[in-house]
């Protein structure tokens, strides 16, 4: 008898170097493990813990759905580096909307969004590999509802967008972006790159720009202004080489950053103060109470 094969157990990364500036991780899910794990917020200390270890102090967690919106707020009461951000998002909206529970669930993102250390409205946008075409009117019009949103609070929105991005850059123009608009997970070429740099958006880097076949990417990046970039995670997703495939964190964040660095040219830290001064220019100081422009 053949024996059963065993699944090979996951690779586990080992901690990058430091980074000489601390930086902030734009955009994580620290709530989604891969197995289905619940998370509690307490339980983030280690996570935190090894994040800033290499230098990533701070970091904003993204909600997008009404039980990860709770968890963002919750987690950003608890732990003085986390910030957080709620939304609905695109691929959650077209079943709330077939359930007849939009318009509360809208209602309870309006409440948390109001919180004093919820700094961000998103992940919203369009994502038109997920969904078919019966969900892109209610989409459009949810993140039409997401721009108006963080427009009237005085907050910056984080833009999804997966294979939308004539729409996504339309839909803004239409509406007109919030002052702090933020590309989050950054997917298009170098022209959309100069489309978003051309209207003051802030483009986010992830660990796909360290990606062997990323070419396009590592184009997009090298036409944005130092003064326009942030890095992320999207943690548990798009781990940067050498670990493509494990479990992302936070504390990987700086293999991004210097794949970054050497893509633009510029020395680590100056490429690490950029990164940290943006982040907080767009969201408010991590230790302070928000107060909207």
């Amino acid at each position: 008898m053949t024996p059963r094969a065993e699944a090979a157990p996951e690779r586990v990364p080992t901690a990058p170097d430091p980074l000489p500036v601390p930086v902030v991780d734009n955009h994580t899910h620290l709530d989604i493990t891969r197995d289905g794990t619940e998370v509690s917020v307490e339980a983030l200390g280690p996570v935190l813990a090894a994040a800033a270890d290499v230098g990533v102090d701070r970091l904003v967690q993204i909600g997008c759905d009404l039980p990860g919106a709770r968890f963002a707020v919750a987690a950003a009461e608890h732990h003085a580096g986390v910030l957080a951000g709620v939304a609905l998002h695109p691929n959650e909206v077209p079943g709330l909307a077939a359930t007849g529970e939009l318009t509360a669930a809208y209602a309870e993102i309006e409440r948390l969004a109001a919180h004093p250390r919820v700094r961000v409205v998103g992940e919203s946008g369009l994502d038109y590999f997920r969904t078919g075409p019966d969900g892109v009117p209610v989409q459009q019009e949810s993140f039409r509802w997401h721009i108006d949103l963080a427009k009237r609070l005085g907050k910056a929105l984080q833009v999804h967008d997966r294979d939308s991005h004539d729409d996504v850059v339309r839909i803004l123009d239409e509406e007109g972006a919030p002052p702090a608009t933020v590309m989050h997970c950054f997917s298009g070429g170098p022209e959309l790159a100069r489309q978003c740099v051309e209207r003051g958006y802030h483009l986010s880097f992830s660990g796909t720009v360290t990606f062997k076949n990323a070419t396009a990417l590592r184009d997009a990046l090298a036409v944005t202004p130092l003064d326009l970039l942030l890095v992320e995670t999207d943690a548990p997703y798009l781990t940067p080489h050498p670990w493509r495939g494990a479990t992302n964190s936070p504390a990987l964040v700086p293999l991004t950053v210097r794949v970054m660095a050497g893509v633009l040219g510029v020395a680590v830290p100056t490429l690490c103060e950029a990164l940290s001064d943006n982040a907080e220019r767009l969201y408010g100081p991590w230790s302070a109470p928000f107060a909207a422009p």
